[in-house]
């Protein structure tokens, strides 16, 4: 999402970006398959810094790849591996306020953050990160998908907060929670991607509300994996399975 009211979509299975107006409508799109710059593998989320740049989580490629908002490539870094700044399957990346960019690399179980051109910073212990978001007060929130858990921690890797840790369907509660987002009071949004449902939190960990079934009409979900606030507040979910983009008010 960008100051504009722009929407970004990673159409992973299409191997491309795709641009949206705030309505819905199509703008532009980039991205093939492949390992060339520009070109991805199964790419899993991105996210927007404040001059408008667009960084995206080259899951398959095992690399962060950043573009301009017109989807002119800028850079990329990371290979497979291990070591720092090395990737394995990342899944998840955030930018916050300072422009420095957090990678949840999921196959090595940790969090990893650089500056904006790539560079490493540091890194921490955070099991199956499967996405990422960045609050503005520096706070970093990380979806752990395998451990039904959404953690909290400082921008440098302290653990605040842990929300939910019971597999269920009770508020509160997640089965593979699968994306997070924060609106600007702080509220956090998670796709409970099992139980086909966004649920909403404040800062703090305390439960606010929930939306959503299985099925195709309005409202309801199949499998959502990524989820995005506006400036107004408006939630932005990614329905997997049912191939579309839902739009709802921040209340639900």
């Amino acid at each position: 999402m960008d100051n504009s009211g722009n929407v970004y979509v990673v159409d992973r299975s299409n191997h491309r970006i795709q641009k949206f107006d705030s309505s819905g409508n199509f703008v532009m799109g980039w991205g093939s398959e492949g390992t060339g710059p520009g070109q991805f593998f199964r790419p899993e989320h991105a996210d927007i810094d404040s001059a408008g740049n667009i960084y995206v989580a080259d899951k398959g490629n095992n690399r962060i790849q950043k573009f301009t908002s017109a989807g002119a490539f800028v850079t990329m870094w990371g290979t497979f591996g291990s070591g720092d700044g090395q990737f394995n399957n990342p899944q998840g990346v955030a930018v916050d306020g300072a422009g420095n960019v957090y990678v949840a690399d999921t196959n090595n179980d940790r969090i990893q953050k650089f500056d904006s051109s790539g560079s490493f910073i540091t890194k921490w212990v955070s099991d199956v990160a499967y996405d990422i978001a960045a609050a503005s007060d520096g706070s970093i929130y990380v979806a752990n998908r395998d451990d039904d858990i959404v953690q909290k921690f400082t921008s440098s890797g302290a653990l605040v907060l842990i929300i939910g840790g019971i597999s269920g369907a009770d508020p509160g509660q997640f089965r593979l929670p699968s994306g997070v987002a924060v609106d600007s009071a702080g509220n956090v949004y998670v796709a409970d991607r099992g139980n086909d449902r966004i649920q909403k939190f404040t800062s703090a960990g305390v439960f606010l509300a929930e939306w959503g079934i299985f099925g195709t009409g309005d409202g309801e979900f199949n499998t959502p994996q990524g989820v995005a606030v506006d400036g107004a507040g408006n939630v932005y979910v990614a329905d997997t399975k049912n191939d579309r983009i839902q739009k709802f008010s921040s209340g639900e």
